[in-house]
């Protein structure tokens, strides 16, 4: 990210977006620079009120990422900046560890790799298992091999982000809701940030915008790609008489023919089970029914000819998904093939969240983060997860660059 003019003084900062990210990177603004003052754009009438609040509460290990890479370094960093935030503002942090579950030769050769990437980023206490090993872990489960990893965690991301918030709050920052930010237009010095009740100028904007992250970036100048395309993810949660079949999260091994990982069983941090979740195409950026529809984000993809590259690509994923999409069935025979006990157990309809996808024009998906630089403005146009765990440590990673000469 190139570095900002030299010598600047910034003493107003705009912060767009009141998701985790968003609220973490005030936070640091305050912290860092000390006789700032940070204003937080947030559209909606309550912070995490997208993906924050929607996801699975995984505080991820980082077991997949290619060492050395931004996600990687970030995810890390950020366990142990959350590990230690949880613990000083008495919020909950359940190491209940994770186990990955392959079930054929190939997928234990897969997992193999996996464990060498786990290893080199310094996953601790992370091992492989044999089959008969599982069940030391997870007395229901079943697999040819397994990798676990104990210190994978869950927390409550929505409370975070509150808690951040309070940070913010006695720094002297200001949170305004309800505030959607139109437009982010550069001056000589400066960045204007106008909302439908007027402007206001500011040394340093970082938009941390998620689900309308790349009209954001287009409104200032930036190219319109990678291109946000969403994807919604059904959960189910398990009935009371199953919910102790599984003690932590357990996971497929990722599929290099899918794009999305698959149904997995993810224990929540207040004692819910979840299943899930599936992917499949949303019909709007921010809809949590089946029956919400939002006619410019269909448009928005429909238009795409990367969609359509990633559409045809992706035909025998899509079948995959849609099945468990329109079979309740279907949805929880995926979670059988690990915890084979689950059958005939009930499940109730759970949280559904919407993922913000970056896509390239070519239909290829964008996997690290991408945090760009226009002058005076900072993007984050991809924060995938574990975007959640690493909150803190983008954040960090957002202000050092920013504050660099």
């Amino acid at each position: 990210m190139p570095n900002p003019p030299r010598n600047r003084t910034i003493r107003r900062c705009a912060v767009v977006g009141g998701g985790i990210i968003g609220i973490a990177v005030a936070r640091e603004l305050g912290r860092r620079l000390g006789d700032v003052h940070v204003t937080v754009y947030e559209k909606e009438d309550r912070l995490a009120a997208h993906q924050t609040g929607h996801n699975s509460g995984v505080v991820h290990a980082g077991l997949y990422y290619e060492p050395g890479g931004l996600k990687a370094r970030l995810c890390r960093r950020g366990v142990e900046l959350l590990q230690e935030f949880c613990a000083t503002k008495n919020l909950p942090y359940e190491a209940c560890g994770k186990l990955v579950i392959a079930q054929t030769p190939g997928e234990s050769k897969r997992l193999d790799a996996i464990f060498a990437r786990a290893t080199a980023n310094g996953v601790p206490g992370v091992r492989m298992l044999s089959g008969g090993q599982i069940r030391e872990v997870e007395p229901n489960a079943v697999g040819l091999s397994a990798l676990h990893s104990p210190e994978t965690a869950i927390v409550d991301y929505t409370a975070i982000t509150n808690a951040l918030a309070d940070d913010v709050r006695s720094q002297g920052g200001t949170i305004r809701l309800g505030q959607e930010v139109i437009s982010l237009q550069q001056q000589g010095s400066g960045v204007l940030v106008s909302t439908k009740d007027g402007g206001e100028h500011y040394d340093l904007v970082v938009a941390c915008a998620g689900l309308q992250s790349d009209r954001l970036a287009a409104a200032t100048g930036e190219p319109s790609t990678p291109r946000i395309v969403p994807f919604f993810g059904q959960y189910y949660l398990l009935g009371k008489e199953a919910r102790d079949q599984v003690r932590g999260l357990i996971y497929p091994v990722p599929d290099p023919r899918h794009p999305f990982l698959g149904v997995h069983l993810t224990k929540r941090i207040d004692g819910e089970m979840m299943l899930g979740p599936n992917a499949f195409i949303s019909f709007g950026r921010e809809s949590y029914a089946w029956n919400q529809v939002a006619l410019r984000d269909v448009a928005n993809y429909a238009l795409f000819p990367g969609f359509w590259n990633f559409a045809r690509q992706n035909v025998p994923s899509a079948v995959r998904e849609f099945q468990t999409v329109v079979s309740r069935k279907r949805f929880i025979r995926e979670a059988m093939r690990f915890v084979p006990s689950l059958e005939g157990a009930s499940i109730l309809p759970g949280t559904r969240g919407v993922r913000a996808q970056a896509m390239n024009g070519d239909g290829s998906l964008v996997d690290d983060f991408v945090i760009a630089r226009r002058r005076d403005t900072v993007l984050v146009r991809n924060a995938p997860s574990p975007g959640a765990t690493s909150s803190m440590a983008i954040a960090e990673y957002i202000v050092e660059q920013a504050l660099q000469d």
